[in-house]
């Protein structure tokens, strides 16, 4: 038998019988006169055998030594299956992932636990962009948060998903991406209080105990590229108003005057 005789018969590619012949699978047969290879059928039986072990998972490098012995074969079969169980639950892992996604109408870049929460609405009014940006930062913040944030982050935003509060939410997300050099001063004080109202009710039992490293920083940067001067400055007095000046939920939160 030739080399595509043999490689038809064993069900594999010549590419890949020579392969066998290179890293020392198979070793070389008999050569004829012409310098081509000759195969028997005991070289067909020994492909067919490597062709098993790879189709099981053996590892190209471990199959000379198990054609040798049989010995090591159950602590082979051993590492084999403990590799697979793992895949396994890896890939189930995954498809859980998949499913949730799909369930929730979701983006597959979507954060499972946020899966239904984040993006799952599409208001009227809200430039797409500021959509965009939103999803960028909650993207980013659930990245920096350990498991206890990620569940406070969660929560949070199940609050916010309230019927009653998406309205108020996504008006005041427009009002937002509407500010600029020339909004009046009465329309930012009035949104600052408008944001106010809404997060005094959101957080009536208290701000989400969230900390996450570096975040300030990385959020701030964020909003240097994302935001105009108007905008900025408007978060940043938020934050004070809000907040506090060193950033914190202050303990009882108190809403700003209109």
């Amino acid at each position: 038998m030739n080399s595509g005789e043999i490689a038809r018969l064993a069900g594999v590619s010549v590419r890949t019988l020579r392969h066998y012949h290179q890293v020392g699978v198979l070793p070389e047969p008999h050569r004829r006169a012409n310098g081509y290879r000759e195969y028997t059928v005991r070289d067909l039986i020994l492909l067919l055998r490597v062709r098993r072990l790879t189709e099981i998972g053996v590892a190209l490098d471990e199959i000379p030594a198990l054609l040798k012995s049989a010995e090591r074969a159950d602590s082979v079969l051993a590492q084999l299956d403990a590799e697979l169980a793992t895949q396994i639950a890896r890939l189930t892992a995954r498809r859980d992932v998949i499913a949730r996604l799909r369930a929730a109408g979701a983006s597959p870049d979507t954060p499972p636990d946020l899966a239904g929460l984040l993006g799952a609405h599409d208001p009227a009014g809200v430039p797409p962009a500021v959509l965009a940006q939103d999803r960028d930062l909650s993207i980013l913040l659930h990245h920096m948060l350990d498991e206890d944030g990620r569940r406070e982050l969660r929560d949070l935003y199940a609050s916010l998903n309230r019927p009653e509060l998406l309205a108020e939410m996504y008006a005041l997300t427009a009002r937002f991406a509407a500010l600029d050099a020339e909004t009046p001063e009465r329309e930012r004080e009035e949104l600052l209080s408008a944001y106010g109202h809404m997060f005094a009710r959101v957080f009536a039992d208290g701000y989400p105990a969230i900390d996450a490293p570096q975040v300030d920083s990385l959020f701030a940067d964020y909003q240097d590229a994302a935001f105009n001067d108007t905008q900025r400055a408007f978060l940043a007095r938020a934050v004070r108003e809000f907040l506090g000046a060193d950033g914190k939920a202050p303990e009882e939160t108190e809403t700003p005057r209109s």
